[in-house]
């Protein structure tokens, strides 16, 4: 069998190398249309900001050494500019030399991924401006930096790669100036969840543009001068456009294959398109969210991974299937690690789906051992308590409790289940009631009408001769960062104070990080009063707060 192979990155090249190891027989070939093939695209960022120094390391493999190793013929400089399906062939131009030619296949597997968005500005073709999605372009911005004074820059986008390029460029001692055309960073979190990124720019001296839309750029002799819709204008020594990816599949497209959101391709269960013989995987495609069950995107490497090789396997004949993603994703940026997985509130709400959520901001380990840093947990989940989603912002261990959260999305546990999970523990890794425990015991307090919550919403209109806010904080605490409309007693002086509290009144009671209140929250409510515990307390209370 012949197996041509479109595209050579993540999807392309697992899928050629998962071939040949169930075949020696097939013919393999990749056409690649730019210089390197099987580069990891995720670590493009880093060499630009001397983290990763050798640009060798940028290449997982070469044609040679898919040829050495693996016998599979990949061909870079390669660009397949049209599908023939009645004859099973496709035209290729070889862009180094300009010649065209026609091959033949069996099987044909589209891996063409994603490109960047790129408004037509006026200056759009300006040597200054640039996208990063390959290593050409990786090359180009490292190149210009080192041959010319730039002092400043403007990333315009705050999702994965413009986060990224922020925290590389400042890496290189710039100036550097993020603007966001929505009025959140990295929109896969919650507004709530994005303001601890925020901060963490700002204390990293970024000039954060929040609600900035770019009208223009336009050449202005050493600078380009960016417009803003609705707001001043800035000149920058050179802009980063980083503002989104769209599925590249032109080639589909021209062969009337079934597309679906925003241009991407359809496939069936075997990822064969709506043309026989002609199949797809990676960020071309739309694929399944088995949380949402509709739809979707996903511009990630992990899927095109996986997918590629489920492929490959149903190409050999051997049972598998690929049942669809929920977004699993990690950022870095600077001190902060930042990952989501699942549907986040705005993604419930635009699929109609009920759901309630619990804050909480645990240590990623035993609070005695040296260095613990705290992680900001938002888990969404029904009403029977199937965890929806889950987003974390904190410190080293964000990683594995996302990851963890991500398999109970995926075999649908309860999340009041997450309590009985046997993690590994020592004060350098954990604490005895791990972080993913915790959320377990929550959602187990819920569901026993042992806990009442409240939220940020709720306290915007309180009557005070319906509702006390309580702040068991120590004073100190109280008065150093005070809550609104809001009384203090300590939660260690309640017992004796409990007196100056009414059972006529709902309580809504609040601490730092939402534990001393659901203490607070027992004893009054075994107390007889009517109380609910502010979830994720004081740290979210000021979230949501910078967002009136």
């Amino acid at each position: 069998m012949k197996i041509i192979i479109v595209g050579g990155v993540a999807g392309g090249a697992s899928l050629a190398t998962r071939l040949r190891r169930l075949s020696e027989t097939d013919e393999i070939i990749i056409f690649e249309k730019t210089n390197y093939v099987s580069f990891a695209n995720c670590g493009l960022p880093y060499y630009i900001g001397d983290v990763i120094t050798d640009k060798r390391e940028l290449t997982l493999q070469t044609p040679a050494s898919f040829k050495n190793r693996f016998n599979i013929d990949c061909r870079v400089n390669h660009e397949v500019i049209k599908i023939y399906p009645e004859q099973k062939k496709i035209k290729v131009k070889n862009l180094k030399t300009n010649e065209e030619f026609l091959e033949s296949y069996d099987k044909l597997v589209l891996s063409t991924g994603a490109k960047p968005i790129y408004p037509k500005f006026t200056a759009y073709l300006d040597k200054r401006i640039f996208t990063l999605r390959n290593v050409e372009d990786t090359f180009k911005i490292k190149e210009y930096i080192e041959a010319n004074q730039v002092s400043s820059c403007l990333v315009v986008g705050g999702g994965f790669i413009g986060l990224e390029m922020v925290e590389n460029l400042v890496n290189l001692d710039l100036n550097v100036t993020l603007a966001q055309g929505d009025n959140q960073v990295m929109l896969p979190l919650d507004r709530e969840m994005a303001t601890f990124l925020n901060d963490e720019l700002t204390k990293h001296h970024i000039n954060l543009l929040l609600n900035h839309m770019v009208n223009d750029i336009v050449s202005g002799g050493d600078k380009l001068l960016v417009s803003f819709k609705d707001k001043p204008s800035k000149s920058f020594d050179m802009v980063i456009l980083a503002i989104g990816v769209i599925p590249d599949t032109s080639l589909a497209k021209d062969i009337n294959i079934d597309l679906g959101i925003k241009g991407a391709i359809k496939v069936d269960s075997n990822f064969m398109t709506s043309i026989k013989d002609i199949y797809a995987v990676g960020d071309s495609i739309e694929i399944n969210n088995y949380v949402s069950n509709n739809q979707t995107l996903i511009s990630l490497a992990g899927p095109a991974t996986k997918q590629a090789r489920v492929l490959a396997n149903i190409l050999n004949n051997i049972n598998d299937s690929y049942h669809g993603g929920n977004a699993t994703s990690i950022l870095k940026l600077f001190d902060l690690t930042i990952a989501t997985t699942g549907l986040n509130e705005k993604e419930l709400k635009r699929n109609n789906l009920e759901y309630s959520k619990i804050y909480l901001s645990p240590s990623n380990h035993a609070s005695y051992y040296p260095n613990s840093e705290p992680l900001h947990i938002k888990v969404l989940f029904s009403k029977d308590y199937t965890i929806l989603g889950a987003q974390i912002v904190g410190g080293n261990g964000t990683d594995k409790r996302i990851d963890l959260l991500s398999f109970a999305i995926k075999n649908k546990v309860k999340g009041y289940q997450l309590k009985d999970l046997d993690l590994a523990y020592s004060p350098c890794y954990s604490s005895s009631k791990d972080p993913i425990n915790l959320i377990g015991m929550m959602l187990s307090n819920l569901k026993d009408n042992l806990l009442k919550q409240c939220f940020y919403d709720d306290l915007s209109n309180l009557d005070d001769s319906k509702a006390i806010l309580l702040d068991v904080r120590t004073q100190k605490e109280y008065l150093t960062n005070p809550t609104k409309h809001s009384i203090n007693i300590p939660l260690d002086e309640l017992r004796e104070s409990v007196s100056l509290l009414s059972k006529d009144k709902k309580i809504y009671i609040i601490c730092h990080s939402g534990v001393r209140s659901y203490n607070a929250y027992r004893i009054l409510s075994n107390l007889g009063y009517d109380c609910y515990n502010f979830s994720g307390g004081y740290i979210f209370y000021q979230a949501f707060s910078k967002l009136d």
